[in-house]
């Protein structure tokens, strides 16, 4: 089902009730996701202009440029006393800091290498938080036109329907998702590779990499994956989708199995603590920046 304007998912986010302070921004946020999709969809098979970041895997296009500018100028002229955290600004050198105030988490093309290589799992999402604590997330799966919302305390959507995580608890009967993250280096694979064995050898059902941290954690909020976890993601992939599927009623938490910290470029996710406490205990850490660190 394809959303249209504000209804389904985004009519269901935004239904809060006249005093809510955070209606407009959730309005506002679905509006701009969708316009965004827009966008990257007419992209999607166009050539592009592509350079590198951090590393050769870590991919950057002129559609996200366009779409961080579009989706941060239309929210700066609403919200002037908002800050934000967006994917391709940081990587310019803004500051990365989630502090007290409103703020907008942004990533604007997320899978940007599936968009480069016309690979259909590709999304926008915009995080929203005050108070340090996450408010709502949207994120919208602009080829397939699924839009997947969630607010704090009011559920979790796609398109009109609610989300719901799998409980299940037996990483025998599991399936898994990840993402292999920007470095390549010899280390970093070895850890990756050895975390994969680790769980396959507790006999799961199968491991995915989909190339989009916040469609794989949407996967998991709709009950199609039981857990997710990285090592090199941010807290633009992290921040709407952790909304959203503790909405859906999983757990999204540190990789150490302490309380998620957003800024430290590490998670698991999962529809139950039982599953996720498991894959705690079975994973090595790979040693990421933290996204506030300058």
């Amino acid at each position: 089902m394809k959303p249209s304007g504000e209804q389904g998912a985004g009519a269901a986010l935004a239904a809060t009730g006249e005093d809510d302070p955070w209606k407009e921004c959730a309005e506002v946020a679905v509006q701009l996701a969708l316009q965004a999709g827009q966008i990257i969809r007419k992209a999607f098979t166009e050539e592009k202009q592509v350079s590198t970041k951090t590393s050769a895997a870590d991919l950057v296009t002129e559609t996200d440029h366009l779409v961080e500018n579009l989706i941060v100028s239309a929210l700066k002229e609403k919200f002037p006393s908002h800050r934000f955290i967006a994917e391709e600004a940081t990587a310019a050198g803004s500051e990365c800091v989630l502090s007290a105030s409103p703020t907008w988490i942004i990533d604007p093309v997320d899978g940007t290498c599936n968009f480069v290589h016309r690979f259909p799992t590709v999304a926008v999402s915009i995080g929203f938080a005050v108070n340090q604590e996450l408010e709502f997330g949207v994120i919208y799966h602009c080829i397939e036109e699924r839009l997947y919302t969630g607010r704090r305390g009011q559920g979790a959507y796609c398109n009109d329907k609610r989300l719901q995580v799998s409980k299940v608890t037996d990483i025998s009967k599991a399936l898994i998702l990840t993402e292999i993250g920007p470095k390549r280096d010899p280390e970093t694979l070895k850890l990756f590779l050895s975390n994969m064995e680790r769980l396959l050898r507790s006999q799961v059902h199968g491991i995915r990499v989909i190339g989009s941290a916040t469609l794989a954690l949407c996967q998991l909020a709709s009950g199609a994956a039981d857990a997710y976890y990285q090592f090199g993601l941010h807290c633009w992939d992290l921040a709407a989708a952790t909304v959203i599927i503790r909405e859906a009623g999983g757990v999204v938490i540190d990789t150490s199995g302490g309380p998620l910290d957003l800024m430290s470029c590490r998670v698991i996710a999962a529809g139950t603590q039982e599953m996720a406490a498991f894959i705690a205990q079975q994973i090595q850490t790979i040693h990421y920046r933290r996204d506030d660190e300058s």
